[in-house]
């Protein structure tokens, strides 16, 4: 067996660097060479006409006037949007270095601004300037629409962020929740939490501190949303990608359980399953070993310079696959099942515990197009396919995959045409990390005691950074993470099959944040999926998926998920 190269090894592109606002990675093209704005000031781009530098970077702009409510935690101030939101943002955690967080214990604006229009600095990660971050950065967005303020018992949707685990924030693009709370009349809370070995590699061996934040958001939550309008039993998580897959770790933890409703995941990278601690204690000495500190000298852990942490994470990042096969190449920091905190794998490796909570799976048409024609820019002929594919899956699993139809080796057609085999791939990697692991899980949970609704988007609103590749700007396409502004309604210029596509999926939610089912008006009749049959509605289609080979007798039986093979 070769270690694990994963088809999206390169997934960081996909879920995260590609996550990013323009001004904060380099795409293919080169860097692009634009200041960073300074939070909760103006700046210049934000008033030149340039509809795309504004989406970018200056996200939350149009606010209004000032408003203010009462808490248990003190006074909260916010503005009030043209769209007659309430904006509040106000850090919810604190916590040392390395150290478990807690809930603050007054309202304060984040990072120490006395102006309600500042956004959050972003938790530290390598790809934003100095500035621009902070550790300190247990922060939230909420979002308030008037039918909430004036009422009570008001659902709440707290949205986490993804970015494999080391980048994004609360203010990345498309997720301003003004539009969603307004249509779904709740409050859309936007979380961050800390990043990368911050979050899950303190040196003494302590892990999943960035899960425990999202507890402490909660915690949060469950004091100041009665004084908003909320009801503290009505709060469910959703999140895409890295911030799907933090659901589903909190879906393990028990002692968590009463403190949410529901869950909304958007495509989480089930194929990865959790870390043991066996992978994560080899990742942890790698990392101990990066650094200039001993393990117990908690006093260099505290003078440790950011930089370092953040570079000898970058290192964790790039390497974790040698490090550790098992640990792969795309999400090697990610969350652990420590057996205390985290109960369960959740996954096809271990007995599936009772569950109860309704949750909503969705994927998208092609999830791994980004990271395909990322990494492979030129057409990928016969003879690489088949070596990617080797490399990929070892024995047996090459030989089951390309002996299957819609995965085989591609052949010439024609003479003088030339073999692409990036649409194989984008298959593939779709169906290995995302679709059919999504499925299998949604069975998983129903046979538990659980209902769940999956979806397919079949129609997608193109994510800054997809737009560099290509293959993502096809009629047809719906790359990773071309959901996120369908959700939050912050399409620019919408086409009419997006807006409806928004307006739906607006209602659903708004429905399954109440009632835990997201049937409601005259929209299409969505079946809760069963052990045999998953019903996967085309969002943004008409019908149901074609079950393709994600079926209970190929992926996870006759060809191994990746955490099956690895046992983690």
């Amino acid at each position: 067996m070769v270690g694990l190269v994963s088809l999206v090894s390169v997934a960081l592109f996909a879920s995260s660097i590609w996550a990013l606002p323009a001004a904060r990675h380099s795409p293919p093209e080169g860097p692009l060479k634009l200041p960073l704005p300074d939070p909760g000031k103006n700046n210049l781009f934000c008033v030149v006409p340039f509809p795309v530098i504004q989406k970018l970077l200056c996200p939350r702009q149009g606010t209004s006037s000032q408003t203010t409510v009462t808490t248990p935690l003190g006074t909260a101030h916010g503005v009030s949007d043209t769209d007659g939101a309430a904006r509040f943002a106000v850090k919810y955690g604190s916590a040392s270095r390395w150290q478990e967080s807690s809930v603050v214990s007054s309202w304060e604006l984040p990072n120490g601004a006395t102006d309600p229009t500042a956004l959050p600095l972003t938790c530290p990660q390598n790809t934003t300037a100095d500035s621009t971050m902070s550790e300190d950065c247990l922060s939230m967005i909420l979002y308030v629409p008037p039918s909430v303020q004036s009422g009570s018992g008001a659902p709440t949707l707290m949205w986490i962020h993804g970015g494999s685990f080391i980048v994004g924030s609360a203010t990345d693009p498309g997720l301003d929740g003004s539009a969603l709370a307004a249509a779904t009349e709740s409050i859309v809370a936007v979380v961050q939490y800390r990043l990368g070995a911050l979050g899950f590699m303190d040196p003494s061996g302590n892990t999943n501190l960035a899960v425990k934040d999202i507890v402490t958001a909660l915690q949060f939550l469950q004091k100041v949303l009665p004084s908003f309008g909320g009801d503290t039993s009505k709060i469910t998580l959703a999140g895409q990608s890295s911030g799907a897959n933090m659901i589903r770790a909190l879906l393990a933890v028990p002692s968590v359980s009463s403190l949410f409703q529901s869950g909304i995941l958007q495509s989480d990278t089930m194929d990865y399953g959790f870390l043991n601690m066996d992978i994560q204690q080899t990742l942890q000495d790698f990392f101990n070993s990066q650094i200039s500190c001993d393990p117990s000298d908690s006093e260099c852990l505290s003078n440790l310079p950011l930089d370092d942490i953040l570079n000898a994470s970058q290192t964790l990042s790039d390497d974790g696959g040698d490090i550790s096969a098992a640990a792969g190449l795309a999400e090697p920091i990610r969350p652990v099942n420590d057996g205390s905190f985290i109960t369960s794998p959740l996954d096809s490796t271990a007995p599936f515990p009772q569950v109860s909570k309704p949750i909503l799976l969705s994927t998208v048409l092609n999830e791994a197009m980004p990271t395909i024609y990322s990494e492979f820019t030129d057409p990928v002929d016969s003879s690489l396919y088949t070596t990617v594919v080797n490399v990929t899956f070892g024995t047996p699993r090459t030989e089951r995959i390309l002996t299957t139809a819609v995965y085989e080796v591609p052949q010439q057609t024609a003479a003088g045409t030339t073999v692409d085999a990036r649409p194989q791939l984008s298959n593939l990697g779709t169906d290995q990390v995302w679709r059919c692991p999504t499925w299998t899980f949604a069975r998983n949970w129903v046979q538990n005691g659980g209902q769940v609704f999956v979806g397919l988007y079949v129609v997608g609103a193109t994510y800054p950074g997809n737009d560099q590749i290509p293959a993502c700007l096809e009629n047809g396409a719906v790359c990773h993470e071309d959901d996120i502004e369908i959700v939050f309604g912050t399409v620019p210029s919408p086409t009419s099959a997006q807006a409806a596509l928004t307006q739906e999926m607006q209602a659903r939610y708004s429905a399954f944040l109440r009632t835990g089912d997201p049937n409601t008006g005259s929209f299409a009749k969505w079946t809760p999926a069963t052990t045999d049959d998953v019903h996967p509605l085309l969002l943004g289609g008409s019908g149901e998926a074609s079950v393709g080979q994600c079926t209970t007798s190929y992926w996870g039986d006759f060809v191994q998920y990746d955490y099956q093979v690895f046992d983690i």
